[in-house]
């Protein structure tokens, strides 16, 4: 009687496994083709959902969601037509894409017009243009100008966190709102993790307002990893701003034990270009705040008080998850597709696609000198093992690819023939191409592309550089790991 009961039991286990199974598969099945997504994301998920019963829901349920459709119909009405005005005016007084049109080469006429076609992004000329590459230079340069603001502070970034330096900024933003002037913060709830809501109330109280992105304020409410807002902007007075990599915290400064000294890159701008980063966050602001949305733009655009005295031309771009163009990504291809002699590459995190794989060994073969830095070090476990993979595929293929050894290096930076770069936050991966809200600034300028490739340089000389036989040296488990964290890269 025992062994009949025992043999019962185990017929009851094996059934509700099987069932498990089965309705496991179903609801993997079901989970990952009720959305839209490209075809590696699908098998990816579909991989860790079957693999990982339970888990791997609970994994889609933090990484895999998508937005919501109403939030995504938020998003895509805030359209830059909404700006046509003013940016129509912009283009007559400041002639954006006016005459030196005809003296740019095949090369840059053709991103133009990319990124016009793509992203509404209008060239802007003569913009002053200087390089950070150290935080506590940036960011006391950035409470110098927010000091001597006269009339609007617009600061948007993925991370405010409510350490020393973020005080020490909203503070000064305090200051300003007590005095009369508009300021105005976006800030992500995820990437501001443990800045609460009440973080921003004196500033509130002082006539400032600050709203957490697409008015999320609640990561438990909003469980989810993916479509951030990893944009890093500010704008004041309309004729200065700031975009990079660099985001509002003490370890952005080198006050963490575990990165120590950050290496980023962060641009001040003065002229035009502004106004497309005024652009962008208004367009940010409007479906983040419900109740304070702006509706009259003409003062943020001081056209006849700009300055037009610098020698850089750019385009500011950004991308997000509600297109499908993936605006910033073509911006890489363009430059890598461009290159003929050189292309150096800085990015934290090396997890590019088909189609960016693609082309960075088209450009090796062809005879580019392609050279890739990431960190030494890992922020996240997996995502540094998949970039290793990736690095390990290029060096085979002939790229120099570097370690960066003096703490962690965050920059975004891309240069081609030390004539085309971009700066931004959008990293070489799926993560910044498919499902963060992202911005760059693309640059059409020999000397701002020349003082990037001497910042490079100087990394390199305090980074390793990583062979193809390195990477076959190592271990077959550091090597298997990087193997497996890439077969997770779309959803990384």
């Amino acid at each position: 009687m025992g062994i009949e009961d025992d043999m019962e039991t185990w017929e009851i286990i094996k059934t509700v496994i099987y069932w498990i199974i089965i309705l496991n598969v179903v609801g993997a099945v079901f989970t990952v083709f009720r959305e839209k997504r490209d075809i590696a994301a699908t098998w990816a998920w579909l991989l860790v959902l079957v693999l990982l019963p339970v888990v791997g829901f609970i994994a889609y349920a933090f990484i895999g969601r998508k937005l919501s459709h109403r939030r995504l119909d938020r998003i895509n009405e805030q359209t830059p037509l909404q700006l046509k005005e003013s940016l129509e005016a912009q283009k007559r007084e400041i002639g954006m894409t006016a005459a030196p049109m005809n003296r740019l080469t095949a090369a840059v006429r053709s991103m133009i017009l990319l990124f016009q076609n793509i992203d509404h992004a209008y060239l802007t000329q003569k913009n002053k243009v200087q390089i950070f590459n150290d935080g506590n230079q940036l960011f006391d340069q950035l409470l110098a100008d927010i000091q001597h603001a006269k009339h609007s502070i617009h600061i948007e970034f993925y991370t405010f966190y409510n350490d020393q330096i973020g005080n020490q900024i909203r503070e000064a933003l305090e200051l300003q709102a007590q005095k009369g002037l508009e300021v105005r913060v976006i800030y992500d709830s995820w990437g501001s993790m443990g800045t609460k809501r009440s973080f921003f109330d004196q500033l509130r109280r002082h006539g400032g307002e600050a709203e957490p992105f697409l008015g999320v304020g609640s990561n438990l409410r909003d469980f989810r990893l993916n479509f951030r807002d990893h944009r890093k902007i500010v704008v004041i007075d309309g004729q200065i701003g700031y975009v990079g990599g660099f985001n509002i915290g003490d370890q952005y400064l080198g006050r963490s034990a575990k990165f120590g000294y950050w290496r980023d890159t962060h641009l001040k701008i003065i002229g035009a270009g502004t106004f497309s980063l005024q652009q962008r966050f208004i367009l940010d602001w409007n479906v983040t705040s419900k109740n304070h949305p702006l509706t009259h733009y003409r003062q943020y655009f001081p056209v006849n008080k700009m300055a037009k005295d610098g020698n850089t031309s750019m385009q500011i771009v950004s991308s997000g998850p509600e297109s499908d163009v993936e605006q910033v990504k073509m911006g890489y291809l363009k430059l890598i597709n461009s290159a003929k002699e050189r292309l150096w590459i800085q990015s934290p995190y090396l997890i590019p696609d088909d189609s960016v794989l693609d082309a960075l060994k088209v450009a090796i073969q062809s005879g580019v000198d392609v050279r890739i830095m990431i960190p030494c070090k890992p922020d996240h476990a997996f995502v540094y093992r998949a970039s290793q993979y990736y690095a390990r595929q290029l060096a085979e293929a002939g790229a120099t690819i570097y370690t960066y050894d003096n703490g962690f290096l965050h920059a975004k930076t891309m240069v081609s023939d030390g004539m085309l770069s971009s700066v931004g936050s959008a990293n070489m991966d799926f993560r910044s191409f498919k499902l963060n809200f992202e911005i760059n600034a693309f640059m059409y300028d020999e000397q701002i592309a020349q003082q990037l490739e001497k910042l490079y340089l100087e990394d390199i000389e305090q980074s390793t550089v990583m062979t193809a036989a390195a990477f076959k040296n190592q271990s077959l488990w550091l090597r298997f790991k990087q193997t497996f964290s890439r077969l997770l890269s779309p959803i990384l």
